[in-house]
């Protein structure tokens, strides 16, 4: 049976120090207000690599954190050694408040959201036009993750060498996304890799894809030689690329100040955690219609107001349209 309380921190109990009797017992964790602010580049079976300062230094996370994890992108407190020398290890003791968090779960009826990036500006949704075929659905469901996670959007087009970019950029005409056309040769000669560096100077930005999209190929061509990873190929049977990306990374943007973070290839992109409602918040020219529509709207009812606003030429029906379908995006498998 406990004799003291929760708490012995307290002038008139004797605290027993430990067995090795070097430090007395206490449930007072230290405030470490000296501590270094560092951001997570990877992780990687529970070792956080934190860039402090210039120094690449390895770090765990405290035990008064508990459950919360860092994930790559993270603004965090680090005490401990931060030389960055070899076999030496630091502690991570602060996260700070994340300013954007792009989420998902592995299915829509996953009740677990996996935080995947933080603190990232902008999510570079990367998609084959050919080898392999686009998949309409998941870059829905990208941008619908983007826009409740306050990331914008930019949609990356890769091989167009091998098929016309012109059909899918018209289905994402009116959402004015950002975005940009390429295919290997122009990286190679760096035909494109002004424009894209304009897109990203300055910004962290995630890139996401499934498997054989060229996004790992991508990153490389706009990081340095040192940083660079390792790329597959597409399987020519089953039309899928090979995980060759097992981890998310941030590398730095080659002559820049910004950040490139590569993640993993994805089969699935979940969104049992977004919340409908808060869609519309992407759509500042939609929103004022809102006004009267019932509490608990989620903008794709029948008795949603949207509908006779948007009739008396308030907006854009396209807008209503584009709007409408990525609410519909759960709804709807990724392959359809």
């Amino acid at each position: 049976m406990r004799r003291y309380g929760k708490n012995p921190d307290e002038d008139d109990i004797r605290v027993r120090p430990n067995r090795k009797g070097n430090r007395p017992r206490t449930h007072i964790r230290p405030k470490h207000e000296d501590a270094s602010e560092g951001m997570v580049l990877t992780v990687d079976r529970g070792r956080l690599t934190v860039l402090v300062d210039d120094r690449i230094v390895m770090a765990m996370k405290a035990r008064e954190l508990g459950r919360k994890a860092a994930v790559v992108g993270d603004r965090v407190a680090v005490v401990g050694d931060l030389s960055g020398k070899k076999d030496t290890l630091a502690r991570i003791v602060r996260i700070s408040a994340r300013s954007s968090v792009l989420r998902r779960t592995a299915d829509d009826d996953d009740p677990y959201e996996r935080v995947v990036v933080a603190n990232a500006d902008q999510l570079a949704i990367v998609t084959a036009l050919a080898d392999p075929e686009p998949r309409p659905r998941l870059i829905d469901r990208c941008v619908v993750a983007a826009y409740d996670g306050g990331l914008e959007p930019i949609l990356v087009l890769t091989k167009s060498d091998l098929a016309s970019a012109d059909k899918l950029l018209e289905t994402y005409s009116t959402l004015d996304i950002p975005y940009v056309v390429t295919s290997r040769e122009e990286f190679t000669d760096g035909a494109e890799l002004a424009r894209v560096h304009e897109l990203l100077d300055g910004k962290v930005t995630a890139f996401v894809g499934h498997s054989g999209v060229g996004k790992t190929t991508l990153v490389n061509a706009l990081v340095p030689e040192e940083r660079r990873r390792t790329t597959g190929h597409v399987n020519a049977v089953t039309g899928r690329g090979r995980h060759t990306t097992t981890s998310a990374l941030a590398l730095p943007l080659e002559g820049s100040e910004g950040w490139v973070i590569d993640t993993p290839g994805v089969r699935s992109f979940g969104l049992n955690h977004i919340d409908p409602s808060r869609v519309i918040l992407a759509f500042p020219d939609l929103e004022p219609g809102t006004v009267d529509c019932p509490r608990g709207c989620s903008h794709d009812e029948k008795d949603c107001a949207l509908d006779a606003w948007v009739a008396g030429s308030h907006a854009d029906p396209a807008r209503l349209y584009s709007l409408r379908r990525l609410l519909a995006t759960r709804d709807r498998r990724e392959d359809d």
